[in-house]
C-alpha cells in the first residue's frame, strides 16, 4: 500500500515536472487594427437581373458592390482601427441631441491579408472586440456574419473559407450606425480591437476557461476550472486538459489534470479543480493577481494553452448591513460613466481607460458601474489591476434568441474578472414594474446562473418596486436608480433582499464656472443644481451613508460625455453631469466627493480668485470643501472668521472681493491639518504642458493625454484665461485628438488647435509603430511663451 502511494507521488511529480519543461504550442492571436480602408457613406449594390445573374448573387462566394472580393477600393481612406468616424465630423444641430449632435450613419471598411501554407490545418477565426452598431461581415465575398448589437464582441469562424499562399483573403464590413441602441454618443465604426486568431483545429474555445476560486468551509480555496473544447478535425480526439495556477512570480501553486473525449466538429466542456491554502487576497488596496494557465494535450503533446487571470476574494451582499469585501464592511462609493472620451470618442486607446480609472481612484472611487453596457476588456483588465469593484450591466432588455446570446456573451468574456460584483441585466426599462417585466428577469437570471452561481444579480431599477410581481421578485440585489425618498420603502417592501443604489446623483456643474448663466447653457460648481430626478452631491451621499442597509452608490457620473445636454439643448451639445469633464479636469465636485469618501485630509477652497475690477467690494460665495472640523477663512492675512464643518453640507462664506490671496486653514481635533490658497493672479503669458507619463511604448498603441495651462510671470494658472492653443509633434507620436472640456464647444477634435477653457486644454498623444527615442511636443499661442515637453519612446 505505502510503496503504490509512493509510486502514485513519483508519477505525478514527474508530470508536474515535465509540464513545467514542456514547450506548449498558444494560439497565435495577430492583430489586424492596421491597414483598414474606409469609405464614409454607403455604397448601394447594384440591382440585381437576368438569369445568370440572379442564379451567381444566390451562392456563397458571389458578393456584389463593396462586398465584393475584386472591389476595387485604392481611392478609400487609408486608417487603424479602433476609429470612430462620428467624432471626426462637424457637429451639426440637425443631428440627434441625444448624441451629441454628431451624424453617424453608414460606412464600410475593408481590409485585405495572407496566410502562409503553414496554416492550412489550423483553425482560423477573426475577432472583433466592438463595432458600433449594426454590421454585416463578409469574408472572400460570403456572408459570415451579421452583428446586432454595438458593445459585444463577435468570433467568426473562417477555417472553411480561407484562402492560403498568394490568393489575399478580404474582410468586408458594413456599418450601419443609423441604428442607435442608447440615448447618449454611440460613436460609430470599428472601435475597438481587430484580431486574426490561428489554433490548433483541437483547442480551448474562445472564452472557454471559467477559474474564479470559491472559498471553502474549511479555509482552503477551490478553483474549479472549466474548460471548453472544441475539436474542429477529422476524428475523434482523447485530450487532457492540465490546470496550473501561477502567483505573481510565476510559480506554480497548485495542478491538475483532466481526460475528456471530443468527437469531431463538436464541442465538450471538462472540470478540474485546483485546491490553494494560503493565497494572497485580492483587496482593494493591494489586488493581488494569480493567473491560471489551461493546457490542452493529446498523447503528452501541448496542442493550445491559454492565460486566464484570477484573484482570491470574498464578497457578499447584505440585506441589514450592505457589502462586505474578504468579511470587511466596505461602502461602495461607485460611479457610473459611459465609453466615449475627450478627443477621441469611442475609440479609446487601451492606456486610457487606465489613465481614467486611477483619475476617479484618487479620487476616491472603489466602484464603477458599466452603464449601460459590456466594457472594453482592457477597463475590466485596468480595474482587475488596481482594486476598482465593477457592476458589469448587459446592454438590451430582451430574451429572445438573439439577445440572449449577447447576456451569454457578457457573461462567458467577463465572469474570470476578480474586479466583477455584480451582474446588471438591464437599466431603467418601462416594463420593470410588470409581470412581464418579472419573467424576463426571471429568464436572464436563470441564463447568469447557468453559467455563474459565484456573483449576485440585480438590476438598475427607477420605479415599480411595489406592484404585486416585479422584477424586485426576481434579483439577487435590488438596485435602485434615484428614487432616493424611497429607500427606506423598499428595505421595508423587501426586508431579506440587499440593496443598493444603482444610479445616483445627476448634479449639474461645469468645471471653474461659479455663475449659472442659462442663455450660455453653463451651472455654476457650488453644487446647488440637479436634474429633477437627482440629488446634489451633498445631499445624494447623506442619504446613502446613513443607511447600513445600503451597500453605496454608483454616482452619474463619473465624467462628463457627449450628449444628453440637459437641461438644455442646442447650442449646449454634452452632459455635465460628471464629476470630471472629458478631459478629467477635476470639478469643485470632484474635492466634494474627495472630502467625503478619502480618510487623508482634504480641503479646496472654490472659487478661484480672479474677478473682474467692478467686482470689488461684491459679495463672493466661496466654500471650503474638506473633511476637516473646522476651517478658518483668511483674506490677504486678515481672519474672515473660522467655522465648524457640517460633514455634509460642509461650508460657505460671502466674502466682498478684494485683489490679493485667500487662504483657509483646516483642523480637526485642534490640530492644523491642511490648508489651501488661491489668489489673483496677472495676465496670461506663458504655456504649460503637463505630459501624464515621461514615456510611451513604441508599440503604435500606447497612449496618454498631455495637459496645457496658462500660467502667470509667477506660474500661477490663469483660470480665466481663453485663447487658442496650437499644438505640434515631432518624432514617434502622433496627435489622435484635442479637447477642453467645455460641454458647449463645436470645435473639431480632430485637430491640431484647440481654445482653452478656463486656462486649460488637452492633447492626446499615441506612439507610432516600432517608434523610439525622443518625441517632443510643443504648444503655441499668440502673444505667450511656448512650452515644449519631451516623451520617450521606448
Amino acid at each position: 500500500m505505502k510503496k503504490s502511494f509512493l509510486l502514485i507521488s513519483l508519477v505525478f511529480i514527474v508530470s508536474i515536472s515535465f509540464s513545467q519543461k514542456m514547450k506548449t504550442v498558444p494560439a497565435s492571436k495577430v492583430s489586424l487594427d492596421k491597414g483598414w480602408r474606409f469609405h464614409l457613406g454607403d455604397i448601394p449594390f447594384p440591382i440585381i437581373k437576368g438569369e445568370e445573374m440572379t442564379y451567381r448573387s444566390a451562392k456563397a462566394g458571389k458578393a456584389w458592390g463593396a462586398a465584393a472580393p475584386e472591389y476595387d477600393d485604392t481611392k478609400w481612406r487609408n486608417l487603424n482601427v479602433p476609429h470612430d468616424w462620428a467624432v471626426e465630423l462637424p457637429i451639426d444641430s440637425t443631428e440627434n441631441e441625444a448624441q451629441g449632435f454628431r451624424t453617424r450613419g453608414i460606412a464600410w471598411y475593408r481590409r485585405s491579408f495572407t496566410l502562409d501554407s503553414s496554416d492550412i490545418g489550423k483553425h482560423l477565426e477573426l475577432q472583433f472586440d466592438a463595432i458600433a452598431t449594426h454590421c454585416t461581415v463578409w469574408l472572400n465575398g460570403t456572408i459570415v456574419h451579421r452583428n446586432f448589437c454595438g458593445y459585444n464582441s463577435f468570433y467568426i469562424d473562417i477555417t472553411p473559407f480561407a484562402n492560403f499562399g498568394k490568393t489575399v483573403n478580404q474582410i468586408a464590413i458594413r456599418v450601419d450606425a443609423v441604428q442607435q441602441e442608447g440615448w447618449w454618443y454611440e460613436g460609430a465604426g470599428i472601435y475597438r480591437h481587430t484580431w486574426l486568431v490561428k489554433r490548433n483545429l483541437k483547442h480551448i474555445e474562445t472564452d472557454g476557461v471559467f477559474a474564479n476560486p470559491v472559498k471553502q468551509k474549511n479555509g482552503q480555496w477551490l478553483i474549479p476550472v472549466e474548460t471548453s473544447v472544441e475539436n474542429a478535425g477529422n476524428e475523434m480526439a482523447r485530450l487532457t486538459v492540465e490546470a496550473s495556477i501561477l502567483d505573481s512570480m510565476g510559480n506554480i501553486v497548485a495542478h491538475s489534470m483532466s481526460p475528456i473525449l471530443v468527437d469531431k466538429l463538436d464541442k465538450k466542456s471538462t472540470k478540474t479543480r485546483l485546491v490553494v491554502g494560503n493565497p494572497a487576497l485580492w483587496t482593494m488596496e493591494n489586488p493581488a493577481i494569480y493567473q491560471v494557465k489551461t493546457v490542452l494535450k493529446e498523447k503528452g503533446i501541448a496542442l493550445d494553452s491559454v492565460i486566464t487571470t484570477c484573484g482570491f476574494r470574498t464578497f457578499r451582499f447584505t440585506a441589514d448591513s450592505g457589502f462586505f469585501l474578504n468579511d470587511k464592511h466596505i461602502k461602495l462609493k461607485g460611479v457610473c460613466t459611459h465609453q466615449d472620451n475627450a478627443g477621441v470618442g469611442i475609440a479609446v486607446p487601451d492606456a486610457l481607460w487606465e489613465y481614467r480609472i486611477k483619475k476617479m481612484k484618487e479620487m476616491g472611487v472603489n466602484a464603477f458601474r458599466c452603464s449601460h453596457n459590456p466594457p472594453a476588456n482592457a477597463f475590466l483588465e485596468a480595474c482587475d489591476r488596481l482594486g476598482i469593484v465593477v457592476m458589469d450591466e448587459n446592454r438590451n432588455f430582451n430574451v429572445t434568441p438573439e439577445y440572449t446570446r449577447q447576456l451569454e456573451w457578457m457573461i462567458r468574456r467577463d465572469r474570470n474578472h476578480p474586479s466583477i460584483i455584480l451582474w446588471s441585466v438591464f437599466n431603467e426599462e418601462p416594463m420593470e414594474g410588470t409581470v412581464n417585466g418579472y419573467e424576463m428577469v426571471r429568464r436572464m437570471t436563470a441564463v447568469v446562473k447557468k453559467m455563474d452561481t459565484t456573483r449576485p444579480v440585480t438590476a438598475a431599477a427607477n420605479g415599480g418596486f411595489f406592484t404585486p410581481k416585479n422584477v424586485c421578485h426576481a434579483v439577487d440585489v435590488i438596485g435602485m436608480n434615484y428614487y432616493s425618498h424611497l429607500y427606506d420603502s423598499v428595505h421595508k417592501a423587501f426586508p431579506n433582499t440587499p440593496l443598493t443604489s444603482s444610479e445616483d446623483g445627476s448634479a449639474y456643474m461645469v468645471r471653474d464656472e461659479f455663475v449659472t448663466d442659462k442663455a450660455k447653457c453653463l451651472h455654476d460648481s457650488y453644487d446647488l443644481q440637479a436634474a429633477e430626478w437627482g440629488r446634489t452631491h451633498r445631499n445624494g451621499w447623506k442619504e446613502i451613508n446613513e443607511r447600513i442597509f445600503l451597500a453605496g452608490c454608483f454616482y452619474w457620473t463619473g465624467l462628463d460625455y457627449r450628449g444628453e445636454p440637459q437641461p438644455y439643448t442646442w447650442p449646449a451639445v454634452d452632459a455635465s453631469f460628471g464629476i470630471m469633464d472629458q478631459c478629467g479636469f477635476p470639478k469643485a465636485a470632484y474635492y466634494i466627493r474627495q472630502a467625503q469618501w478619502l480618510d487623508k485630509p482634504v480641503l479646496k477652497l472654490v472659487p478661484h480668485w480672479n474677478w473682474p475690477a467692478d467686482s470689488i467690494g461684491k459679495p463672493i460665495k466661496v466654500m471650503a470643501l474638506t473633511n476637516a472640523d473646522s476651517v478658518r477663512l483668511y483674506l490677504n492675512g486678515k481672519l474672515i472668521s473660522g467655522k465648524r464643518i457640517d460633514p455634509y453640507e460642509m461650508e460657505e462664506w460671502k466674502v466682498p472681493y478684494r485683489p490679493g490671496k485667500l487662504e483657509a486653514k483646516a483642523y480637526k481635533n485642534g490640530k492644523l491639518i491642511n490648508s489651501d490658497v488661491v489668489e489673483t493672479t496677472t495676465e496670461a503669458v506663458a504655456l504649460q504642458l503637463i505630459p501624464y507619463r515621461n514615456s510611451l511604448s513604441g508599440d503604435g498603441h500606447d497612449a496618454m493625454p498631455v495637459n496645457v495651462q496658462a500660467v502667470d510671470k509667477m506660474g500661477r494658472v490663469v483660470p480665466t484665461a481663453n485663447f487658442n492653443i496650437q499644438f505640434e509633434v515631432n518624432g514617434s507620436i502622433q496627435n489622435i485628438g484635442v479637447a477642453n472640456g467645455n460641454p458647449n464647444s463645436h470645435e473639431m477634435e480632430k485637430a491640431t488647435n484647440r481654445n482653452l477653457f478656463h486656462g486649460m486644454a488637452q492633447i492626446i498623444l499615441q506612439s507610432t509603430e516600432n517608434g523610439k527615442g525622443a518625441a517632443t511636443i510643443k504648444a503655441h499661442a499668440v502673444g505667450m511663451k511656448d512650452a515644449e515637453a519631451t516623451i520617450e519612446i521606448k
